[in-house]
């Protein structure tokens, strides 16, 4: 899943707050910046291609 930095917080504590059963096996989230994006079709890059 790619989101905007200002989504983040929110997005992550939503998928913990649905995912967590306290048990082995809940999942990890790992997050990692994404250098830049083009979309193929338009050309757009950056933001504007999310």
């Amino acid at each position: 899943m790619v989101v905007k930095d200002s989504d983040l917080s929110v997005i992550k504590k939503t998928i913990i707050e649905s995912a967590r059963t306290g048990e082995i096996g809940d999942g990890k989230i790992f997050i990692s910046d994404v250098i830049d994006v083009t979309k193929i079709r338009t050309g757009e890059e950056g933001e504007q291609a999310l």
